[in-house]
């Protein structure tokens, strides 16, 4: 398994060992052994899987209690990933990344807790999974608006997005309650 850094404190591209033939492929997704060893110490209590069509926007979601690190992956299809550092101490605050997670690329990303987390189906369909270290809270959850000028994100969008009504109504990041 590879793990590289990112721009943003914390956070890391993992792009697993595959093995393939003609049957298919194996790959490990989650050893808690081997991501410890790549700094990655995590105990997981959920895992979630969602299936989003093209043009769907999930995020930027977090919750300010509870905070929740993720460890995401796109199993099929394929997702434009993004993701916000909301830790105020953090020298990266306020700084997104956005990169392309697919069933083709296997890479995964570890976002730790402090980070808002989103992302846009940009295939017919894409199934996401990710797995968290704290459980959902709904009271807690909170979401950053998507299309905050302040973030930057390059969206890979032609028109608008399709939306869930928390996510139309987010905050900008100025607006927003951060971490310390």
């Amino acid at each position: 398994m590879k793990v590289s850094a990112t721009t943003l404190a914390g956070v890391k591209l993992i792009e697993p060992k595959v093995f393939g033939d003609d049957r298919g492929f194996f790959m490990e997704s989650w050893n808690a052994r081997a991501f410890a060893a790549a700094g990655i110490d995590a105990t997981f209590v959920q895992d979630n899987h969602s299936r989003s069509r093209r043009d769907v926007l999930r995020g930027l979601h977090y919750q300010i209690e509870h905070a929740q690190g993720k460890l995401v992956r796109c199993v099929a299809g394929e997702v434009y990933d993004a993701v916000v550092d909301l830790r105020r101490s953090s020298p990266t605050f306020g700084r997104s990344i956005g990169l392309a997670l697919s069933a083709q690329n296997q890479r995964m990303l570890w976002v730790p807790p402090g980070f808002a987390h989103g992302f846009l189906a940009v295939s017919e369909y894409a199934d996401f999974l990710y797995k968290t270290t704290d459980y959902w809270y709904p009271e807690h959850e909170r979401t950053l608006l998507w299309n905050d000028a302040a973030l930057a994100i390059a969206w890979p969008l032609e028109g608008s997005p399709i939306l869930a009504p928390k996510d139309a109504a987010g905050v900008p990041l100025a607006a927003a309650a951060v971490y310390d």
